[in-house]
């Protein structure tokens, strides 16, 4: 063998660990971002329904007052208010929450009739 097949063949080699460890690197740096993009994106869903819930109108404490209700004998260890569906009138308005207890997550989604909130 001659020494440029030798020194063509360690380059080639050299490239192919380059390429390899830079996709594993890549890949993880992905990871990374994309689950701070869906924390940023969830908070942000979050903001926005509590935003929109006040320019309805709706009291947020009456909202939480129902989902805590609505949530049973257990307190929930945090309440987050993630989508307001406001359709025509107030009687087809639904306000939907996620109750974290510990480990579980629980949807919980209320009705209006009125001023007074109910679960679904």
């Amino acid at each position: 063998m001659k020494t440029l097949d030798i020194v063509l063949l360690a380059v080639a080699a050299l490239v192919v660990v380059v390429v390899v460890v830079g996709a594993r690197i890549a890949r993880r740096r992905a990871e990374g971002r994309e689950a701070l993009l869906l924390e940023r994106l969830a908070a942000a869903n979050a903001a926005l329904a509590a935003a929109h819930a006040e320019d309805n109108g709706w009291a947020r404490e009456a909202l939480d007052a129902a989902a805590l209700a609505a949530a049973g004998p257990a307190t929930p260890d945090a309440l987050h208010l993630v989508q307001v569906i406001d359709k025509p009138g107030t009687e087809a308005d639904e306000a939907v929450f996620q109750a974290v207890f510990g480990d579980e997550t629980r949807e919980i989604r209320l009705g209006r009739t009125g001023d007074t909130w109910f679960a679904v």
